[in-house]
């Protein structure tokens, strides 16, 4: 975790110039959104951690990574050649999440700087790229090269300090002014680590992790985010000042369990 945790529930300043100026927001500026990818940008495709872990002969509640890394040097690729396989086999079915597009858009038209931070290998990422986002750069990605992975805050971290070195910021401030947009405990905890504000696309599978401590707050597809964005971020879930709006959402998709 970053030394000093930003206070919660997490606050940026609306990204409408307008609205920012007349409702005299002090609240700190955005500066980037870091996004994971499988169940984030894309639709899940939890099919493929069973044919992995099948594949790899473990089961739950192993990390597939964890395990791979444990194995002797010597068996290491063959065993992560396995993995991509499964993954390379699944991108051809990669559907994009709804309001991917026009989110994307809106952080471009308001000059949020987007990277990723993801466990993936770098086929699929680039696949679902130049397929779904191909007027949209994405810089820093982190793929499942830079080690270590979530849920660990180091890939949100290095994100952070190359936009800090890349924009010039005064200050390093880690993650804290950067929100972590994800699917998974992993996506959670490492954003909530890293010192960035977390928001989950939720659901029916992860619909429980709406109000988990690491959680600030919860969306339904991923153009939810702009008028959240433009209105102002205030986080709410798992900090005890729970929107009726964002907690009915996530309800919702409890009830459907």
């Amino acid at each position: 975790m970053t030394e000093e945790s930003p206070s919660r529930p997490r606050r940026f300043a609306p990204l409408d110039p307008e609205r920012r100026e007349k409702d005299g927001n002090d609240g700190p500026l955005l500066k980037g959104i870091v996004f994971d990818v499988d169940g984030t940008l894309c639709e899940p495709q939890n099919y493929m951690f069973a044919e992995m872990r099948a594949s790899l002969n473990i089961e739950k509640p192993t990390d597939i990574l964890d395990h791979v890394y444990s194995l002797p040097a010597s068996d290491q690729d063959a065993a992560m050649e396995k993995i991509r396989t499964i993954e390379r086999n699944a991108m051809r079915s990669q559907k994009p999440q709804v309001g991917l597009v026009e989110l994307m858009e809106y952080l471009d038209s308001r000059g949020i700087r987007k990277g990723i931070c993801t466990r993936n290998f770098d086929t699929p990422v680039n696949h679902l790229l130049t397929t779904f986002l191909p007027r949209h750069t994405f810089h820093p990605i982190v793929t499942r090269e830079f080690r270590p992975p979530k849920p660990s805050p180091a890939g949100i971290l290095h994100i952070a300090k190359q936009w800090s070195v890349a924009d010039n910021w005064a200050t390093d401030d880690g993650g804290q002014s950067l929100i972590m947009v994800g699917d998974s405990i992993d996506d959670m905890t490492a954003g909530y680590q890293a010192g960035a504000a977390t928001v989950l696309l939720v659901n029916e599978v992860n619909a429980h992790l709406a109000t988990h401590e690491h959680t600030d707050l919860c969306v339904r597809r991923l153009d939810d985010l702009i008028p959240i964005l433009e209105k102002g971020f205030v986080g709410q879930i798992g900090w005890r000042e729970e929107n009726a709006d964002t907690r009915a959402q996530a309800e919702a998709v409890l009830e459907k369990q």
